[in-house]
């Protein structure tokens, strides 16, 4: 059966996959369109600066367990799937192992129950849980990539910090349970709705989903695909931001920020396309801050600095706590 599946090409899952992911974004919109009627919605407390609309105002215990039920089955599947993987210690190959196949299976049966969840009880985990706990799941699972990617392409500029590699160690091994964790919690959270934030957000899950899924194959560690995945969150944080009406240059720069000084040097290219790109920033930069005033240039840093801060931080909480064993076995 390993060998028929190792058959099957990963790069030709991944393609499936993000068809499939773009496929379902249009089911949505049409969903939201043609099919669901938007319920009574919570009203937003007076003083509260940050409030996610899409509550409702007379929850029942129905509304609220259709979604943890299937947010906890979602959730527990694809553990125990990590689980039984890293038991057989499998190689990376270029195909596909069953695990591998369940996991794709499993993530869009419940993609296709989110929405008919949505279409009936409309309940997110936003319900119960703080908003403050989604962005962080993300935000987290993104700097721990800086971590893990830094003794391949460096944090700055192509440069690596030791301290940050050894304590790499610790996260690669078990960094599927957490990312499966943040990716599928931030995708109960929301309501299956047609915004245009949470269209790009759910495309967005559903590409880190597909990565998920992709588990101990070579595509999951192809470089181009993975820092696409980190640079999307580019557009979609500047999508939500112009949606909410909140400061978008800071959170378009700040993500940006991280690509040109971190993640580009970790793409084949040449030396001058790097400086190509710098120059395109720089431009982007200036134009926008000549429109918008200079006075709040330095927000641009607010992000990419959160980032790159955490990345380091953590590395250096991980190795007061990781055994000298280990990271004696990076050096």
């Amino acid at each position: 059966m390993n060998n028929y599946l190792e058959k099957i090409d990963s790069n030709s899952a991944l393609k499936f996959g993000i068809v499939f992911s773009l496929l379902f974004t249009a089911i949505i919109y049409y969903a939201d369109t043609y099919w669901f009627s938007e319920p009574e919605l919570l009203p937003r407390p007076e003083g509260v600066a940050f409030w996610y609309k899409w509550q409702l105002s007379d929850p029942t215990w129905l509304t609220r367990a259709s979604v943890w039920i299937l947010y906890l089955g979602h959730q527990v599947s694809i553990w125990w799937l990590i689980y039984k993987a890293q038991e057989e210690k499998p190689t990376y190959t270029h195909g596909l192992h069953w695990f591998n196949i369940a996991a794709l299976l499993a993530n869009a049966l419940f993609i296709t129950l989110h929405l008919l969840q949505t279409g009936l009880w409309y309940d997110g985990l936003a319900q119960d849980v703080l908003e403050i706990s989604a962005q962080w799941s993300v935000i987290v699972l993104l700097f721990m990539v800086l971590i893990m990617e830094n003794q391949r392409r460096g944090m700055f500029f192509g440069k690596k910090i030791g301290f940050v590699s050894n304590a790499a160690i610790s996260i690669r091994k078990y960094h599927g349970y957490y990312f499966a964790w943040a990716t599928i919690y931030t995708f109960w959270y929301h309501p299956m709705v047609g915004t245009q934030g949470h269209l790009m957000g759910f495309l967005y899950m559903f590409l880190l989903l597909l990565q998920g899924s992709l588990f101990f194959t070579r595509m999951h560690l192809n470089p181009k695909w993975t820092i696409f995945l980190e640079a999307t969150v580019v557009v979609h944080a500047m999508m939500v931001a112009l949606a909410a009406g909140h400061n978008w240059p800071m959170f378009f720069f700040g993500f940006l920020g991280v690509f040109v000084v971190t993640q580009m040097y970790g793409l084949p290219i040449s030396q001058k396309m790097r400086w190509l790109i710098w120059v395109v920033f720089t431009g982007i930069f200036i134009a926008v801050y000549s429109y918008k005033g200079w006075d709040t240039w330095y927000e641009i840093i607010f992000v990419s600095g959160t980032l790159w801060g955490c990345a380091i931080i953590f590395s250096g909480l991980i190795l007061l706590v990781q055994p000298k064993s280990i990271s004696a076995k990076e050096g």
